[in-house]
């Protein structure tokens, strides 16, 4: 797919994950990140695919290898106990002035013979053709950009309610 954005910024946007669930919203749904920092290496997400029939909509994906600015490449676990590993790889080369050709790949490796049933690749490979329609989309200004995904667990320092140097109610007394 080509995006008529700089190489740099359609890699600076792939690499920070909060950004996914923009433009894989519609075949995806509850992100939530795994950690604080959302860019590069060791970053992860969870997520759950929005398939008829399937009983483990969950994956745990993170980044296991960041090559600025032309690969990025998650790794996860999907399925039942988590058994069915995944893999995910973007790759971006400069086309042209100030364009990006981005390509994506998805692949499950299922563990066992019972883990192929409801596999779903039809489902996937159309699903991941319209995500890079959608992104595309985003990035060139034709769509409005969606939520970001946040952390599990609410709220995090500094914006927990809590002050420092302010003396609590009941220790005040």
């Amino acid at each position: 797919m080509l995006i008529s954005r700089p190489h740099e910024e359609v890699f600076d946007y792939l690499a920070d994950v909060a950004n996914h669930p923009e433009f894989m919203g519609h075949f995806t749904e509850d992100w939530h990140l795994t950690r604080e920092d959302t860019y590069g290496k060791g970053a992860g997400v969870r997520f759950a695919f929005k398939q008829r029939r399937n009983a483990f909509p969950w994956i745990d994906q993170t980044i296991h290898e960041f090559e600025p600015p032309r690969r990025i490449v998650m790794v996860g676990r999907t399925g039942k106990f988590n058994r069915i590993r995944t893999l995910t790889v973007w790759e971006l080369e400069p086309s042209g002035a100030g364009a990006t050709k981005v390509s994506v790949s998805f692949e499950k490796v299922p563990k066992m013979l019972s883990d192929k049933f409801g596999e779903g690749r039809g489902f996937h490979r159309a699903k991941w053709r319209k995500t890079l329609r959608v992104l595309r989309d985003v990035l060139e200004g034709e769509r409005e950009r969606g939520p970001r995904a946040t952390i599990a667990g609410g709220a995090r320092k500094p914006a927990t309610g809590f002050r420092f140097g302010e003396p609590s109610s009941r220790l005040a007394k």
